[in-house]
């Protein structure tokens, strides 16, 4: 891919990228903020592409420390990255909603969202591949469609554009957080407050690449209301509302306040639980399971319609691990 390139070439086809950076820019690196914008190209590459003057910041040459404003007029010559083809699988998809610009997804579990290093198959996008005609392209070759992503191990509601322009309107609607998520989140332990709001900011784990954690000196602002809907047993379930879109939010928010999600492999308490552990029965080794992914679901997204001109809600139904685990707590309960 051309990210991992040394050097900017001078030969290859280059398209023309202008725009208006929005007042919410203010604070970041301009390289960081391309980054985010292109996402097929590393910010390492877009440091190269700044020194070879290919982008500018109202008609100026500008350093990769530059700190953009509100107003300030950018223009790009990006290289083109050569197209890789999704192959199509036919992965069994539950639909919540679609029409010719959009699709919304209950998403599985243990399904990743696109293709990656370690994951070239398999994955949501090729699932779609497979039952949409045409995908948006905005967000590169891998992540044809692709708005927002959720974790491999959570389940439930994603939109997927078709259309470009769609995708566009939908990325700035969550950039702008005009876009309301609800999960559905069970807990272990009672959590005290009934409602309350996490804002610390989180960043990269020190030690663990794989890890997000809460960073006071350079992490990004993410902010979690939650609202506890039932305390049974020795847990609590509850309604997580994200102002913000950060990796891993709820779950390292939530472990933050002494209450991780249930058989959360990074985050959580216990990796998997069995009904043996409520009923009193002996462990038997060949006994699967009843929930061996953190217990997070997506449950309600609400849009814009770019196109409709509406504003629409989708509700993905909650899965059948959860819903079983919430049935054995409430059931085994003296």
């Amino acid at each position: 891919m051309m990210n991992n390139i040394d050097n900017v070439p001078d030969d290859v086809e280059e398209k023309h990228y202008e725009f208006t950076l929005r007042s919410r820019v203010e604070g970041n690196r301009i390289d960081s903020y391309l980054a985010t914008r292109f996402p097929d190209y590393s910010r390492t590459f877009i440091q190269k592409l700044i020194e070879s003057g290919k982008i500018t910041v109202n008609g100026r040459p500008i350093k990769a420390s530059y700190s953009p404003s509100g107003g300030d007029y950018v223009e790009c010559r990006v290289p083109v990255v050569q197209k890789e083809e999704i192959p199509p699988e036919n992965i069994p998809l539950d639909i919540i909603y679609e029409d010719e610009w959009l699709v919304v997804v209950n998403k599985a579990a243990d399904l990743v969202v696109h293709p990656s290093r370690g994951h070239t198959g398999g994955t949501l996008v090729n699932g779609l591949a497979y039952h949409c005609e045409r995908l948006s392209e905005g967000s590169g070759p891998l992540r044809p469609g692709i708005v927002h992503r959720l974790d491999r191990d959570t389940t439930g509601a994603i939109v997927v554009a078709k259309d470009d322009a769609v995708q566009k309107e939908l990325q700035r609607q969550f950039h702008d957080r005009e876009v309301k998520k609800e999960y559905l989140a069970v807990c272990e332990g009672h959590i005290e407050l009934d409602s309350d709001v996490v804002d610390e900011p989180l960043g990269s784990h020190r030690r663990h690449k794989k890890m997000q954690t809460i960073r006071p000196d350079n992490g990004k602002r993410a902010r979690t209301i939650y609202k506890v809907t039932e305390r049974v047993g020795d847990f609590t379930i509850v309604r997580c509302y994200p102002e913000t879109g950060r990796t891993h939010q709820i779950r390292v928010h939530l472990k933050y306040i002494g209450h991780p999600i249930v058989a959360d492999q990074l985050y959580g308490q216990r990796k998997q639980v069995y009904r043996s552990d409520f009923t009193g029965e002996d462990h038997h080794p060949a006994e699967q399971p009843v929930l061996e992914r953190q217990a997070l679901h997506a449950r309600r997204l609400t849009i814009y319609h770019p196109r409709r001109g509406e504003e629409m809600t989708f509700e993905a139904e909650v899965p059948d691990d959860i819903r079983e685990f919430v049935k054995l707590i409430r059931d085994t309960q003296d």
